[in-house]
C-alpha cells in the first residue's frame, strides 16, 4: 500500500509499504476518506508523534476488507473512533473511555488513516447507515468532539451563547447547538471563510463579529444589554481569547474551554477576580464519548451525531432557513500523495480553508 509516514519532526514521506495484517480482535480497513485535523500540523512540524515512525491521521472512514473474528463485518462501511482505551483504569471501569489514563490512539500513538489500509480494533468500528457518506463519516470525529463540548454544560433555551473561534469544531458546534433548539447565538470570527460558512448555514450577519473590523467585547455587551453571555465556548486556545471569554460572560455564566492551547496560559489577577466575583463555571472538554455497540443517543456522542445527520437528510427543514450539511465545510479535496500540500496550506495559512479532505 501507499502511506504518508512521519519519520521525525518535519520528515513526512510518501512511501510504499506492506499493508498491515488484520490482527486478532481487529479489522483491516480500506480507507476511503481521511480529514486533516489542526492537531496534525504541530504533530508533524513541531512536536512529533508519541511513536515514530508513524502514519498520522485520526479522522478517517473506510470499508472493512478483512476481519478474522467478525467476518460478517467484511464489506461494511465504517467510521472509526480513534481512541483505544486500556479497559483497566478507573476511568475505563466507569465507562468514561475518552478519559482513559493509558490509552492508545490511531494517528498519534499507532498508525492511522493517512494510508490506503489501517488495522483497527473491532470495538472502535462505527457501522454506518447508508445515508452517511464517506466524507461525512471521516468527519464523525470532529463532529463528535463538537457535540461533546456542547453537552459538557447545561444550556437553557433562553441563554445567549457565544462561540469564539469558528474553525472546523466551532462551525460544527454552531450547527449542533442551533439544531438542539438554542436560538440566541453570537459568533466571533477572524476569517472571511468562517463568516461565509455561517451565513451559508442561515445565520444572520448581525450575529457575527469579525475581530478584524470590530471589538468583540463591545459587540457581545451590546447584544446582551451589557450583561454578557450566559454560555461562552472558547474554541481558539489562546490566552487573550480565554481572558476575553471570562470578561464577556455574565454573572453565574459558563465558560467552556474547547481550543487546544497554542502556548502556556497565565491568568491575570483581574481575570481571576472576574471568575471569583461572578461565580463563573469553567468546563474543560476533551475528545468525545463513545461506548461501542452499547452506546445510545443519550450517552454516546457518536450515536448522537449519526442520529442527527440522518435526521437532517430526512427533513426538508421547510420551517427553517438554516441548512446543516457538514460536507459543505470541506474547502479542499486532495489525494493521499498531496497531503503535504494540504498540511502546508494549514501551516502557512496561505489559503482560506476549513476542512481539507483526503479522498482515496
Amino acid at each position: 500500500m501507499r502511506a504518508q509516514i512521519l519519520y521525525g519532526i518535519d520528515n513526512l514521506k510518501y512511501v510504499e509499504m506492506e499493508a498491515p495484517p488484520a490482527r486478532p480482535g481487529e479489522a483491516l480497513v480500506k480507507v476511503t476518506a481521511s480529514g486533516i485535523c489542526g492537531s496534525d500540523v504541530p504533530r508533524i512540524y513541531k512536536t512529533g508523534a508519541h511513536n515514530m515512525p508513524l502514519i498520522p491521521g485520526h479522522e478517517f472512514a473506510g470499508m472493512v476488507v478483512s476481519c478474522r473474528d467478525r467476518p460478517d463485518l467484511e464489506g461494511r462501511r465504517v467510521g472509526v473512533f480513534p481512541l483505544i482505551p486500556c479497559g483497566r483504569c478507573p476511568e475505563c471501569e466507569s465507562r468514561r473511555f475518552e478519559m482513559c489514563k493509558n490509552y492508545n490512539y490511531l494517528g498519534s500513538r499507532r498508525d492511522g488513516g493517512f494510508a490506503e489500509y489501517v488495522s483497527v480494533p473491532i470495538w472502535n468500528l462505527v457501522e454506518l447507515p447508508d445515508e452517511i457518506t464517506d466524507e461525512e463519516a471521516a468527519m464523525l470525529e470532529p463532529m463528535s468532539v463538537a457535540v461533546h463540548a456542547m453537552r459538557r454544560i447545561f444550556l437553557d433555551k433562553r441563554d445567549t451563547i457565544v462561540i469564539c473561534g469558528l474553525g472546523t469544531i466551532g462551525l460544527l458546534l454552531s450547527m449542533f447547538i442551533y439544531d438542539a433548539g438554542y436560538r440566541k447565538l453570537l459568533f466571533v470570527v477572524n476569517k472571511d471563510v468562517q463568516k461565509s460558512k455561517l451565513i451559508g448555514m442561515g445565520f444572520d450577519e448581525d450575529q457575527i463579529c469579525d475581530v478584524r473590523y470590530g471589538d468583540p467585547t463591545a459587540f457581545i455587551m451590546d447584544k446582551t444589554g451589557g450583561r454578557g453571555a450566559d454560555a461562552y465556548f472558547e474554541a481558539v486556545g489562546r490566552q487573550e481569547n480565554y481572558e476575553q471569554a471570562v470578561k464577556c460572560t455574565a454573572p453565574m455564566g459558563k465558560v467552556v474551554l474547547v481550543g487546544n492551547p497554542a502556548s502556556d496560559m497565565a491568568l491575570t489577577k483581574d481575570t481571576y477576580w472576574k471568575i471569583l466575583r461572578n461565580q463563573l463555571e469553567l468546563a474543560g472538554t476533551w475528545n468525545s464519548s463513545y461506548l461501542g455497540s452499547e452506546g445510545t443517543v443519550c450517552n454516546d456522542d457518536w450515536k448522537y451525531v449519526m442520529d442527527r445527520l440522518v435526521a437532517w437528510k430526512d427533513s426538508e427543514r421547510v420551517e427553517d432557513a438554516h441548512s446543516f450539511a457538514p460536507a459543505e465545510l470541506i474547502t479542499h479535496r486532495i489525494t493521499l500523495a498531496e497531503i503535504p500540500a494540504g498540511l502546508d496550506i494549514m501551516k502557512r495559512k496561505s489559503e482560506d480553508y476549513v476542512k481539507i479532505m483526503v479522498r482515496m
